[in-house]
């Protein structure tokens, strides 16, 4: 008698904004500046929440601060979130996909977001490059099976 094995399911439950700010300290004599070229910083972090049974909430958060000079032009934080329907897979390939998985499906919304913000603030466009999250994901376990081996 043949097993079968198991089939994972994944599915997209909602996608929403969970928090949004936007802030130009410095309007409006930033945009009197000369030229426009912002040195830009952007912090990227992702986490996951199992909410109930196989239900999980994944938050991308992305924080941009662009600078002319020492002046800030603009400050942006953005959470995208999702709650995805997970189940029948194992712990690694879960860790994968509410690591990896799951943000780049947001990446898409939350960078339409900022580009949306950025310019209702009257700054030229701003688009996110596009981002690894598989890699992302790994540099993360390394540093942390590095951090469990040092403690032993």
């Amino acid at each position: 008698m043949a097993e079968e094995q198991a089939q994972g399911q994944f599915s997209i439950q909602k996608v929403y904004v969970k928090d949004v700010s936007f802030e130009t300290p410095n309007s409006p004599a930033i945009f009197s500046e000369s030229k426009w070229e912002p040195e830009v910083s952007v912090q990227l972090n992702s986490g996951a929440a199992q909410l109930e049974n196989d239900m999980h909430e994944v938050v991308l958060s992305v924080t941009i601060t662009a600078k002319v000079g020492d002046k800030v032009a603009y400050l942006v934080e953005v959470q995208q979130a999702g709650i995805f329907q997970v189940n029948g897979f194992e712990e690694g390939q879960l860790g994968h996909l509410l690591g990896a998985f799951c943000p780049n499906i947001l990446f898409p919304y939350v960078r339409q977001e900022i580009s949306d913000m950025v310019a209702r603030g009257g700054f030229p466009q701003m688009l996110l490059q596009p981002v690894n999250f598989d890699a992302l994901y790994a540099q993360r376990m390394q540093k942390n099976q590095d951090q469990q081996e040092a403690t032993h």
